[in-house]
């Protein structure tokens, strides 16, 4: 979950913002400004625009597993990163044609609306009120907080048997105002314990101080696909919202196109790509979408 305000003002990330194994990556990125944004001229769409300049230009993070992070050779990776290159092969039939622009959360709005980049791909979920500011996507992926456990030597294999065993259970996650509220809307008698980061975390529930890890979804899910048959997912996930791309309001025909891009890589000719990085990033199988009626509008 990316960084948003409740109606308190309070900020509501902090707990889950980098997976714990890639909590260090990436420190010290600032705003990279790109050369030769252009606003965007009265009458002409973002769409006509990108395909004179010959590249995309595309907000995003590098700190981010699985979402957005540097390997080991310093090159971006992850599933934003995989959705941004699908952008570019299809408006240059070459997904290389894309500049990356490194920023961080609070820079998402600011570069769209200043025409910094073209479109935002960073993990950024959608409320009602960013939509005020920009235009959404439609959502590629729906996060929430799930408990990660050990798949051998800890107490609970399930969340079933922790919701029954009550006050029994610890619950670990990163120090945040919210961290006993959010662990109570699924146990509501479990004892909680607070880190001062993921690793912190991941740490107690290695060495079974804690009986699960509270995390985002997706970084559960990341760190279950880097070290095979270590941990499982207790098998819920609540406090759920969407990610979605965004883009400068006003421009009907490019948020239409990439909005096409998108529902096609998940219903029609790039779901093997889609898929591909839904299995990569959160070892995820997707379905193949059924052939005939299209289902989404059953």
């Amino acid at each position: 979950m990316d960084e948003r305000k409740d109606e308190a003002g309070l900020v509501r990330r902090g707990l889950f913002g980098l997976s714990a194994v890639g909590a260090a990556a990436g420190a010290g990125l600032g705003l990279l400004a790109p050369a030769g944004a252009t606003a965007q001229t009265l009458g002409k769409s973002r769409l006509q625009m990108i395909k004179e300049r010959g590249r995309l230009l595309v907000g995003t993070g590098s700190t981010n597993p699985p979402w957005h992070f540097e390997d080991a050779n310093g090159q971006l990776q992850g599933m934003d990163i995989d959705l941004a290159r699908l952008l570019a092969k299809n408006l240059f039939d070459d997904p290389t044609k894309v500049e990356f622009v490194l920023q961080g959360s609070d820079a998402r709005i600011p570069s769209l609306i200043t025409d910094k980049v073209d479109i935002v791909v960073q993990w950024m979920t959608v409320t009602a009120g960013r939509a005020q500011q920009v235009e959404f996507t439609i959502p590629y992926y729906r996060e929430g907080v799930s408990l990660l456990l050990l798949a051998r030597g800890g107490k609970y294999k399930s969340f079933d048997e922790m919701k029954s065993a009550g006050a029994s259970v610890t619950v670990g996650g990163m120090q945040n105002v919210f961290l006993e509220e959010w662990v109570h809307k699924a146990l509501p008698q479990a004892r909680v314990d607070a880190f001062e980061s993921p690793d912190a975390t991941l740490q107690a529930l290695n060495a079974r101080r804690v009986d699960a890890y509270m995390a985002d979804q997706s970084a559960g899910r990341w760190l279950m696909q880097q070290a095979p048959g270590r941990f499982i997912d207790a098998g819920y996930g609540w406090m759920p919202n969407s990610y979605a791309s965004a883009v400068k309001p006003g421009d009907p025909v490019w948020l239409n196109w990439v909005n096409t891009v998108y529902k096609e890589a998940m219903m029609g000719v790039d779901f093997d790509y889609f898929a591909a990085s839904y299995k990569k990033w959160f070892g995820i199988e997707l379905p193949t979408p059924k052939i005939g009626f299209p289902t989404e509008f059953a």
